[in-house]
């Protein structure tokens, strides 16, 4: 609210009035340009019920060390110099034994330890829950998002999105936490340090000069190197992605030095983008070290020659500030993974800032023995030449869908199966006018299956279940004799738990499909849509499994896309896209049906 109340201010030009707001305004603009604020607003999306008790918990547990740990260091005074206290008015002031101080160094330090285990079990937990939810939230818009916005995202991008990218918005979110705790620490103890020693109060400004200088250096570079290595790790997922399917392409083609070579060239940009990164942390870490030792040297030379400081106050001091040693050092480091955070959130909003696709009507349901008949249906840019029209769309009907290559197939398909919305559309369901939107809730109740999917749940049963989660042993049994996997099935002695991805039960290209095709049955929907799902199988295997398609899925509409012209034989629609994108459907009597072969469309 005090942002907002700023900004507010910032913009009515009434209180333009000198320095004052011009100040106001550059403080704006810096906190909006910092990284931690940025990544403050992108870990706050992730707070569940909750995560905002647990974060002022950890601050609070985290002041309550910061004290005790100040508190141990100044009952140490008296151990090393006995018979001298920092501070008369303490409680332990005066003459006490030896025993009475080792007792509260030891009380002190023991609250210290237990309250820091504390404040460490609970930034876990909390950094554990950011990791997890922000993996859920860019999946969840990434699931949500429409089709048209994720064709121009590569799938090595959006695979770094969800593994690597997230882990490095984690170790910022750490870094933050781990900032709160050392600027806590460093305001209680120096807060001690100028009350045994209020003297030293001069030498504020040049710690905070020595302090903001550390924080600066190399910072440009640190972020610049980050970006890259950002960079360089999308590549590298998309240089190893469908490794075994690539490695193929590249034995055809004899480039097994060529892809060595390559692979070999980032690998080492990589290492060196790595190695810089560690050399600018090591750089960081010794100019912090240099300042820090020397400016806790100055300090001393101040209290040395300021008259009316003592011993104890001197050893108080060095120990108060000597602990906040390590804590500069690892400030270093958390304002470099900061940086390093920066690009990596970038993307994970660039990605979170896909709009989810519509939902539409409600799902409706298709009166039984109607068909739905599109009149028109248009593509849009850049297809916007491939129109259809009289598409006739009936339960327990295959149509079938050919052209050359790249020609439009698939984004036909992709509005027939409403995943992307279509220029202009017109069509009737039940004699009745219907729009796209009313189509996609008749059509909600769907399977796509296309040439390029491949399952990736962990065994045959998992799969299974992911496509009909209330199936049935049996169930699940009958559909893989169904699709031809029942002998295969059999020679495996973990049946339906037979992992898909193992060395001795790998499936090939053929077997991979039929289990698509398995999905497909057991999810019973209004309208399949294959798009070259069959492709891996023979042309006579592929007439099989489709004909038992057709006979196990009597309700519903399948929409075949397919280069064998020997698939017509089994279609009763032939949608035909020609080179000027015009669309030819032909309907087929059972007697017009052609004759199979093996011929190719295009």
């Amino acid at each position: 609210m005090a942002v907002s109340t700023l900004k507010d201010a910032t913009l009515d030009p009434r209180e333009d009035r000198g320095p004052v707001v011009r100040r106001r305004r550059l403080a704006l603009r810096l906190l909006r340009a910092s990284p931690a604020r940025r990544l403050w607003h992108a870990f706050a999306l992730t707070l569940g019920h909750g995560d905002l008790l647990r974060i002022v918990a950890y601050l609070l547990l985290s002041l309550g060390a910061a004290l005790a740990g100040s508190l141990a260091a100044i009952c140490l005074v008296p151990l090393v110099q006995p018979g001298h206290l920092p501070v008369g008015s303490l409680p332990l002031a005066g003459q006490r034994s030896v025993e009475m101080h080792a007792a509260a160094f030891a009380v002190a330090t023991g609250c210290f330890a237990l309250l820091r285990w504390q404040v460490a079990r609970l930034g876990a937990e909390l950094i554990s829950r950011c990791g997890m939810q922000l993996r859920r939230l860019v999946h969840a818009r990434l699931i949500d998002a429409p089709l048209d916005d994720l064709a121009r995202t590569s799938s090595a991008e959006i695979a770094n999105v969800l593994t690597y990218n997230v882990e490095i918005l984690v170790q910022g979110y750490g870094a933050l936490l781990q900032l709160a705790v050392m600027g806590l620490t460093t305001a209680v103890s120096l807060a001690f340090v100028f009350w045994v020693s209020p003297a030293l109060m001069l030498a504020s400004p040049a710690l905070l000069a020595l302090g903001l200088l550390a924080a600066r250096a190399y910072g440009h570079e640190q972020s610049a190197v980050s970006r890259q290595y950002v960079a360089d790790m999308t590549r590298l997922f998309w240089l190893s992605e469908d490794f075994p399917r690539r490695l193929r392409y590249v034995r055809s083609f004899e480039r097994q030095g060529a892809e060595k070579a390559g692979y070999g060239a980032l690998s080492a940009q990589l290492g060196l983008g790595y190695r810089r990164q560690l050399e600018l942390v090591a750089s960081g870490r010794m100019m912090l070290e240099l300042l820090a030792a020397a400016g806790i040297a100055a300090v001393f030379v101040l209290a040395h020659r300021w008259r009316g400081i003592d011993t104890a106050a001197l050893i108080a001091s060095g120990l108060l500030l000597g602990r906040l040693l390590p804590y500069l050092v690892s400030a270093r480091q958390s304002f470099q993974q900061l940086r390093s955070a920066a690009p990596a959130l970038e993307l994970w909003r660039r990605h979170m800032r896909l709009r989810p696709d519509t939902a539409g009507a409600a799902p409706r349901a298709l009166p039984l023995g109607e068909m739905l008949r599109i009149e028109r249906l248009q593509l849009r840019p850049p297809l916007s030449a491939l129109e259809v029209r009289d598409l006739l769309l009936a339960p327990g009907e295959l149509t079938l869908v050919s052209g050359d290559s790249g020609i439009g197939k698939s984004s036909l398909v992709d509005v027939l199966a409403g995943m992307t919305p279509p220029a202009a559309f017109a069509a009737h369901a039940g004699g009745q006018a219907i729009g796209f939107e009313d189509y996609r809730a008749l059509v909600r109740n769907g399977a796509y299956v296309s040439q390029s999917v491949r399952p990736w749940q962990h065994t045959v049963r998992d799969c299974l279940l992911w496509a009909a989660p209330t199936a049935g042993e049996e169930a699940m049994r009958n559909v893989l004799l169904d699709v031809g996997l029942g002998r295969w099935l059999a020679a495996s002695s973990d049946g339906l738990d037979t992992p898909l991805h193992g060395p001795s039960s790998r499936l090939s290209g053929g077997e991979l499909q039929r289990l698509m095709l398995a999905q497909v049955i057991l999810r019973r929907p209004f309208v399949a849509v294959l798009d070259e799902a069959t492709g891996a199988l023979d042309a006579a295997s592929e007439l099989a499994v489709l004909a038992m398609l057709k006979r196990r899925l009597p309700r519903s509409i399948l929409i075949v896309v397919s280069h064998r012209a020997s698939v017509a034989s089994m279609a009763e629609q032939h949608l035909e896209i020609g080179r000027d994108l015009a669309a030819t459907i032909v309907r087929y009597a059972p007697s017009d049906l052609p004759v199979p072969d093996d011929a190719t469309f295009g």
